[in-house]
């Protein structure tokens, strides 16, 4: 059983108070910061993919992919896996380094570990993971072991014992919806975060209340704009727009009037101009290129270059086998001039719909 000691109560009564700014007053808040992804890591969690996932057929390619993700995370911190089989896991990745990597064997649905992995917060100087409700992006797809990976990791005990733990199951939220700049501001989408089949129950006025409450924040910038065929997350903003530092964005620009992403990037564009820093600054904004169209039968795929990982020292960017993939690292080195920028071939990971940053979930210096 959980210590309910541990379990931190966030359900009382606040007043949010917002103006046409969108800057939010919290009366009697506690101290929350919701890291940024650059901050210092302890770790990445990876799902990895099995015979009854909807990898089963191209498995051997999709496993080559998880295995460059896990050798360049394992050189600079640890790696968490969940996964089927350890044993046979372990000789998959004889070539990585194995002392930074944790197995751990649960059922799963899927491999999307961004959308459910534990969030983390810092809440009075405590690290807590919170536990939101998966459930398929909307009820598209199964979700019931997903939704259950980050309770039992917890109960297993393979984060810190002074990692706190918050059951957050009142509330559907993704962590590809979501993004932080570390000191107060979100940035997230309209589309996700207001979509019927995740909080119907719930105002816009309500959402911004929780989002406030349960991340400490003093902004929210909203995006009304922007979206992808084949994307089935109804707009995750980390496929779209990317904080790289409280100051810059990193955001897909769509430069072909014939392509039918033009103009809702070009209004997605506009909306991130219009925005401002916490010191009412204008952000540094680094357009990516719009990746090639990459095509299921007639379906095109949701192909994005804002699918990044921040880790120690590092961005692994997914590559597509395209010209453009050298575009898209170099507008990056601008973004982070003192980390390395890595390319990883994520061609077979398009073939479901996501890419590197949807299967990965990092959390901050001690939480392994």
């Amino acid at each position: 059983m959980i210590d309910p000691k541990t379990i931190l109560n966030l359900e009382r009564t606040e007043t949010v108070e917002t103006t046409e700014n969108q800057k939010y007053k919290i009366m009697n808040k506690q101290n929350i910061i919701f890291p940024a992804e650059w901050a210092e890591q302890s770790g990445v969690m990876l799902t990895w993919p099995h015979d009854n996932t909807d990898w089963a057929y191209i498995l051997p390619e999709v496993e080559e992919c998880f295995i460059s993700i896990t050798k360049e995370i394992a050189e600079r911190e640890k790696v968490l896996i969940v996964c089927q089989d350890k044993n046979q896991l372990l000789n998959t990745l004889r070539g990585c380094r194995l002392e930074n990597i944790i197995l751990a064997d649960l059922p799963s649905n899927d491999t999307w570990a961004r959308d459910h992995g534990a969030i983390t917060v810092i809440i009075d100087d405590k690290l807590t993971l919170y536990n939101f409700t998966f459930n398929g992006w909307g009820m598209k797809f199964a979700s019931n072991f997903d939704n259950q990976i980050t309770h039992s990791l917890y109960l297993k005990g393979f984060f810190k014992e002074d990692v706190l733990y918050n059951d957050m199951q009142n509330l559907v939220l993704e962590g590809g919806s979501i993004e932080s700049d570390g000191e107060g501001v979100l940035l997230t989408t309209r589309e996700c975060l207001l979509s019927k089949n995740r909080n119907h129950y719930l105002t816009v006025k309500q959402v911004e209340q929780r989002l406030v409450k349960h991340f400490g924040l003093q902004k929210i910038h909203w995006l009304s704009s922007g979206y992808l065929a084949g994307d089935d997350t109804d707009s995750h903003v980390d496929t779209l727009a990317r904080f790289c530092d409280p100051g810059t964005i990193a955001y897909v620009k769509c430069t072909d009037p014939a392509d039918e992403h033009f103009e809702a990037l070009k209004r997605m564009e506009d909306e991130l101009y219009s925005l401002k820093t916490l010191s009412d600054q204008n952000y540094n904004l680094i357009a990516l290129p719009m990746a090639d169209a990459y095509y299921n039968g007639e379906l095109r795929l949701p192909a994005t270059y804002a699918n990044f990982l921040i880790i120690n020292g590092a961005v692994l960017v997914p590559f597509y086998n395209s010209p453009k993939d050298i575009i898209a690292g170099k507008q990056l080195e601008k973004a982070f001039p003192g980390r390395e920028i890595i390319g990883i071939d994520c061609s077979s990971l398009i073939k479901q719909n996501g890419s590197l940053h949807c299967v990965t979930m990092q959390f901050p210096k001690g939480v392994l």
